[in-house]
């Protein structure tokens, strides 16, 4: 692909990267308003979708572009353009069962491209990412129905759990993975779908399963997961192998929590389990691969940089704040400290990824951008 073909596919997937992009500034701003703090939009409607609107409408978008870069053709854009449209209209005054079906339709579209990428080429990794999309297509339908985002809880962790436990197998499958790891693999990505159906008929014994489910699989990553072995490089390599094993700190955490102390629907333990999973774990995730994803989407450089770990280890440092002396001592102060040191460290990490890959893009010769290897499979 020349360098001019190569920005004009940029070009027309940026409005779903912008759209991802106003479901997080939106959430962030519902976050303010959930520490009971001043935030620049006020609404009663934006602290009702706020967990919703960040894992549908912004991770979710998120996801399902880039699966529909890597599979190609026109229809895939159809789940980044459902999710991404769910998501604003979130925003708006309109019945919420439009936006509800269009996180529907977005979901349901998603499952479509992972049976599209089984029939080019089965694997165990397909089966946990497809696992997730299921996972999430459930919440929404949940959501439709009218149950509360509490009860989604299991259902949306798993959708991104899930979803990021099969790309990490995929590359550790590059290190030549022992017979028995892909089995053990999948049992434990049963273990989690079958923890989170259970919440739903039998809260307490499901959220015990789901509980060490998420800690079998934290295991198994922290095991295989190639990031133990570029944790003593440097640059690029260092910094994703940081943001990756804490990242797994943080859902060990949330599974130990679900463990023992069983099904939550409110107060402080929801919100350590919650942004354990959501900020500890899928946004360090984010952090650790945007480096690499981004480029391939939206065929712009992203070079590391510093001010990435900067914003990285503001994240983890004032989650720890938040949730382990605010949320587990039920210690108010340091809870809003930490939340809205967490909401900082998300505009750090966004404004430096956006001036590093204009000054890199400024910077470059023009030439062939490589394609996302996830075309090859």
């Amino acid at each position: 692909m020349t360098a001019d073909a190569a920005r004009r596919a940029g070009a027309r997937r940026a409005p779903l990267l912008l759209a991802a992009g106003v479901c997080l500034l939106a959430g962030l701003d519902a976050a303010l308003l959930l520490l009971g703090l001043p935030a620049p939009v006020t609404g009663d409607r934006l602290p009702q979708v706020h967990g919703v609107l960040l894992v549908l409408g912004f991770v979710g978008t998120l996801v399902a572009l880039e699966r529909a870069v890597a599979l190609g053709g026109r229809w895939p854009y159809l789940a980044p353009g459902a999710l991404g449209a769910g998501g604003l209209l979130l925003l708006s005054p309109l019945d919420p069962a439009v936006p509800r079906l269009l996180l529907v339709a977005g979901t349901a579209v998603l499952v479509a491209l992972y049976l599209a990428f089984w029939r080019r080429q089965p694997s165990a990794a397909l089966v946990a990412q497809a696992a997730g999309a299921v996972s999430g297509l459930g919440a929404a339908l949940l959501w439709l129905g009218g149950l509360d985002v509490p009860r989604l809880l299991p259902w949306l962790a798993a959708f991104l759990v899930l979803t990021i436990a099969g790309e990490r197998l995929e590359l550790a499958r590059v290190a030549l993975l022992a017979p028995r790891a892909e089995p053990a693999f999948l049992a434990c990505v049963g273990a989690v779908a079958t923890g989170v159906v259970a919440t739903l008929m039998w809260p307490a014994t499901g959220t015990l399963l789901l509980g060490a489910a998420l800690l079998a699989l934290v295991a198994w990553l922290v095991v295989h997961d190639v990031a133990r072995r570029l944790l003593r490089s440097t640059g690029l390599p260092r910094f994703s192998a940081a943001c990756l094993l804490a990242g797994y700190a943080w859902l060990g955490l949330a599974g130990a929590l679900w463990l023992l102390g069983g099904p939550v629907a409110g107060g402080s333990r929801y919100d350590a389990v919650v942004h354990a999973v959501f900020l500890g774990f899928v946004m360090s995730m984010i952090m650790a691969h945007a480096p690499v994803i981004l480029p391939a989407v939206l065929r712009r450089p992203l070079p590391y940089h510093p001010g990435l770990a900067l914003a990285a280890w503001l994240l983890h440092g004032s989650l720890a704040l938040r949730v382990i002396v605010g949320d587990l001592r039920e210690i108010r102060g340091a809870w809003q400290l930490g939340g809205v040191l967490n909401i900082t460290a998300v505009l750090l990490f966004v404004l430096t990824a956006a001036t590093a890959s204009v000054a890199a893009t400024r910077r470059r010769t023009p030439d062939p951008v490589p394609a996302d290897p996830r075309n090859t499979r």
